[in-house]
Formats: structure tokens, sequence, C-alpha cells
């Protein structure tokens, strides 16, 4: 695979010190420019503060970089040809010498790959509304079986199936567990309403449940530990929940099925409520970045 460690994350790991995985789509897909670089920077400078050494991740004229520099991280904010890259992406995207923003698949399946432990996200794809009818689900899930990654989070989008992405989560052998909380958590909201079996309360509690992993040895699988985000910082969860509902109808409305769902829904949510949306999305990947520091850190030995 054509893949570039950056300096700084390829020392780090070969002496053991905290490195904390970033995903590129949020800086080329998730937020307006030029607010998208300015959040990008202020991503790394949070690892930078726990602790750890930010390593963000994406594709650049066909290499895959683990970590980028300044140069690289403008080029992601402000090429808008730049192309959304799942795990599955990847080859044609090296092959073809493309340039893309990793979700969290490929993310992950790089990051795994470059023998990096923990990867703070916002939230992850699931299993859409509908499945029955559908069969749509997030490539994210399978993939999240296959990798040894410490994924921190705030749950998935609250758009989808909770329950069933939760079962199939289940199924496929993907640990998952609460961050000082015991629902697990809505991503835009502090809390879904669903159960997590699993409570851990610090990042060395997590620590040493990697270690555990490590100890059993077995089938891969990654963790998720769902951070949920501050009460005082989520969406109102009345408001949520009836422009949730508007953005259902209107995309039944309109005929908008499959993969167009989640951009047409998420959009919605931001245009109607005033942005509220997209600040709480920001205030759930500050916090998870934060404790992803910290974890790695507590794993490291920091």
């Amino acid at each position: 695979m054509s893949t570039q460690v950056y300096e700084e994350v390829r020392e780090a790991l070969h002496e053991g010190r905290p490195v904390v995985a970033l995903e590129s789509t949020i800086i080329a897909h998730g937020l307006p420019r030029p607010r998208n670089l300015a959040v990008a920077g202020e991503l790394e400078a949070l690892v930078r503060a726990g602790g750890a050494v930010p390593a963000t991740i994406a594709v650049i004229d066909g290499v895959a970089h683990v970590g980028l520099d300044e140069r690289g991280l403008a080029r992601i904010a402000e090429d808008p040809a730049v192309r959304k890259l799942g795990h599955r992406d990847l080859a044609p995207a090296l092959a073809t010498g493309a340039t893309g923003a990793t979700t969290v698949s490929a993310t992950a399946w790089l990051a795994d790959a470059a023998g990096i432990r923990v990867f703070a996200t916002g939230g992850l794809g699931g299993v859409h509304r509908q499945w029955t009818e559908t069969q749509d689900e997030s490539a994210d899930l399978r993939l999240l079986s296959r990798v040894g990654v410490t994924v921190v989070c705030a749950g998935v989008k609250s758009i989808l199936d909770v329950p069933a992405t939760l079962q199939r989560l289940e199924t496929l052998g993907v640990t998952v567990v609460g961050y000082g909380t015991e629902h697990f958590p809505g991503f835009y909201l502090a809390s879904s309403g669903e159960p997590v079996d699993w409570t851990l309360r610090t990042p060395e509690d997590v620590a040493r449940v990697i270690r555990a992993q490590d100890a059993l040895g077995g089938p891969r699988g990654a963790m998720i530990v769902a951070n949920p985000v501050p009460v005082a910082e989520q969406l109102d969860p009345e408001l949520h929940d009836r422009i949730l509902a508007q953005g259902l109808a209107a995309a039944k409305e309109k005929g908008i099925t499959g993969q167009a769902v989640t951009p047409f829904l998420l959009e919605y949510l931001m245009v109607h409520t005033d942005g509220a949306s997209l600040e709480a999305n920001l205030a759930a990947v500050r916090g998870n970045v934060d404790l992803g520091a910290r974890i790695a850190s507590a794993y490291a030995g920091a």
C-alpha cells in the first residue's frame, strides 16, 4: 500500500508514545470553509494538550497519509474536488492518484495498519431506519469488527436506528462501553435512551480494557468508547425530535432514499436548527478528541 506516515507520528509510534488518529471527512465535507481549517488545527491542538501526537488521516494524490502537515491539512480543507473515501474506496483512490478525505471506516483501517490504537471522531454510521426495506447500513460497522482500534465517539448519528445499530454491533463482536454514562449517547444528544452493558469512568479504566484485549488475543475487533456530549452543549431534545420528524417527512415527500438520506437529514437539521446541530456536533467532537488523547496517554503509560 502506498502509505506515508508523517515523521512525528512515526517517531512517536516507534518510541511507544501516545498517538490519536483523526478523520478528515469532517474537515472536507462536514464544516463550511474557512471554519473547517481552523477546526482541524483546533482538534490537533487538543490532542497535543492531552499529551498525545495527532495523526489526521487522508489520501492525497494517491498516497495515504497517516498524519498531515499544515500544507496537507490546507489541501484537504480548501480543495473542492476532495472526495469522500470509505475503506472500500482506498484501493481505487491509491491506484488512480485521487485525493480524498477518510470516513470512519477508512480512517480506522489506515490507523490500524499503522499501529495506532486510539481514534477519536464525532459519531459513527450505523443501521438506517427502514432497514428491513432498504438493507442500508454503514460500512463502519463491519469494518470495526476487523480492526484493533479504540474509537472514541458520541454514539451514532441520531438520524439512524440506534437500537438496531447496537444489536448489529453485538452480532459483529464489537465491544461497546459508555464513558461515564449508563446510556448510549445520541450524537447531538447526551443520551439515546438505550442502555449500555458496561460503563467506564476514567481514561485509566479504558486503558486497562485495551490491555486486556491485548492479553486475550483471539479475534480482532474495535472497542467503541461512547462519550456523551455535555448536557449543557447538546441540541435541545425537543427541538431535535421535532426537526428530525420534519426532515424524515420531507425526505419521504421528495423521494430521497439510500445513501442520499443521511446528508439530506444532516443538512436539514443544521438549517432548521439555525446551526445549533452543528455546534452540538463540534462540542461532541472536541470532547471526544480530548478524551481520546487522555486514553492514548494512559495506555502508553504517560
